[in-house]
């Protein structure tokens, strides 16, 4: 019987390793005028060398290293790290339209199948971000019945918060459902109570998929698909508890179709399977269930998470510097009193806005940013993108730049502050990214965390536990979550 020698074998695997590693590297090659970059192991590209749990402080150090554009190679594939604000901006503020793509990852794909809005490509992305920002509009978005809304649901939250009669508690859960149930209300027509056993469920699925995201596991797996797909492990769970959120919005749209009524739409699904019957001549356009399905995905997704985790953060770094909480709270006390904030206060509150926009510089939700991706070939400084070339527009760096910020990594409200204490905005502040693919709830977000923001520190003094170490490091995950801590909200006494 022919077998090999060890030896052979060996030599044999190192020459075939070789000879791809050729047609990858080789073959393909580094487009010319490239950017520079570490260099690269065969078939692990640059995985060596980042932090696979929180690779933006991976790439925060090459930015010292090789400047503000440089290339990395996740596997073989050779993605593009902008750094920076005025690079950033340039990308995708000047050159919108080259950097409007969505970069196509494995993850991606097998959750959502290019479908919904956050990762769709092409004139499907385009036609799903114009109905949602109207129907976003339609529902309230930017207007006062938002507001009323919001306030609605803030009292909602003091209730639960009172429960607990200044006792320790953890304040994950109650402040999701309280975000959650502003966009539940859009999407779905009504709110959830925060012990409704299937609000509770669709927030976990939510949260355990943010944390998912930032295991190792999936970095690999996105760029090593065929190896890594079909092992055990977090990408596996990622694609369960995706595909449970889009059975519940499933049988959600299809109880809407049940009792739908043309003259009466009253929330997103409902607008949606109206268009879906106006498109009927031409099935399969663009208002069909996939997208329905994705689309309520992404927002539901969207709406619950960085919301809620830049107002835990808030509370958070309230309980870390008392003095800061002491000075929002005697002008909300002066501009607003006890009556219920409006988003039209928010002017007359300088120091309070300070605060807010910097619990978000600080807070640094996102790090990473979403993927994008070039639309055509492209020249951008002086270095050359071939069509489809993925990029990451690093927003850490964008928050942390020290061109823009005089602290960058401490917590100073007086990023947004002048000499005579008015608030000043900054155009490094971009928590919502910039251009094309800016964040379509931007606007219902700033509402949101305004109006929680003063009605929680209206209402209550917020502290820490005795013998508990606030720590001000995130969390690993997709996300920047803060540390799992608990609070103490002591009721204030309005004079």
């Amino acid at each position: 019987m022919f077998s090999f020698e060890p030896t052979t074998l060996v030599v044999t695997t190192v020459i075939c390793l070789f000879l791809i590693y050729l047609l990858l590297y080789n073959g393909k090659g580094i487009p010319p005028n490239f950017p520079p970059g570490p260099k690269p192991l065969p078939f692990i590209g640059n995985l060596h060398i980042i932090n696979l749990k929180k690779p933006h402080k991976t790439y925060m150090e090459l930015y010292k290293k090789y400047g503000s554009v440089f290339i990395v190679h996740l596997g073989t594939e050779k993605v593009v790290v902008l750094c920076g604000y005025d690079t950033v901006k340039d990308a995708l503020v000047n050159h919108a339209e080259e950097f409007s793509e969505r970069a196509d990852t494995t993850i991606s794909r097998k959750r959502l199948k290019g479908y919904g809005i956050i990762f769709s490509h092409g004139e499907n992305w385009k036609v799903m971000r114009r109905f949602t920002l109207a129907t976003l509009r339609d529902f309230g978005m930017g207007k006062k019945t938002i507001e009323d809304k919001i306030n609605e649901e803030c009292n909602f939250l003091l209730e639960a918060f009172k429960s607990y009669k200044g006792e320790p508690f953890e304040n994950t859960l109650i402040m999701n459902a309280a975000v959650a149930n502003i966009i539940v209300s859009i999407l779905l027509g009504h709110r959830f109570n925060y012990q409704d056993p299937t609000l509770l469920k669709l927030i976990r699925l939510v949260n355990e998929n943010v944390k998912l995201f930032g295991r190792p596991i999936i970095m690999l797996y996105n760029a090593f698909p065929s190896v890594v797909g079909w092992l055990p492990g977090s990408h596996q769970t990622v694609l369960d508890n995706s595909q449970k959120l889009q059975n519940f919005i499933k049988e959600t749209f299809t109880e809407h179709k049940a009792r739908l009524d043309i003259n009466d739409q009253r929330d997103l699904i409902d607008v949606f399977l109206v268009k879906q019957r106006e498109e009927k001549p031409n099935p399969g356009l663009f208002f069909h269930n996939e997208n329905l399905i994705s689309l309520v995905h992404n927002l539901f997704f969207a709406g619950i998470e960085t919301t809620s985790t830049t107002l835990r953060w808030g509370l958070l770094l309230m309980m870390k510097y008392p003095e800061i909480q002491k000075k929002v709270q005697n002008e909300i006390g002066k501009v607003i009193g006890s009556a219920q904030p409006q988003t039209e206060h928010r002017k007359q509150m300088p120091y309070t806005d300070a605060v807010i926009h910097e619990i978000q510089r600080f807070a640094d939700i996102v790090p990473t940013n979403l993927p994008h991706a070039t639309t055509k070939d492209v020249t951008f400084r002086g270095y050359f993108f071939p069509k489809g070339t993925r990029v990451i527009p690093l927003l850490t760096s964008v928050l942390r730049d020290t061109a823009y910020f005089i602290k960058p990594d401490e917590f100073y409200p007086q990023h947004f502050l002048d000499s005579e204490g008015n608030f000043v905005k900054n155009e490094a502040f971009l928590p919502f990214s910039a251009g094309k693919r800016i964040c379509v709830g931007e606007n219902l977000a700033k509402t949101e965390l305004f109006l929680f923001f003063t009605k929680l520190l209206q209402n209550f003094t917020f502290q820490s536990p005795l013998g508990q170490d606030l720590k001000l490091n995130s969390a690993d995950g997709f996300t920047s979550n803060p540390m799992v801590h608990k609070i103490c909200a002591l009721f204030r006494t309005q004079d």
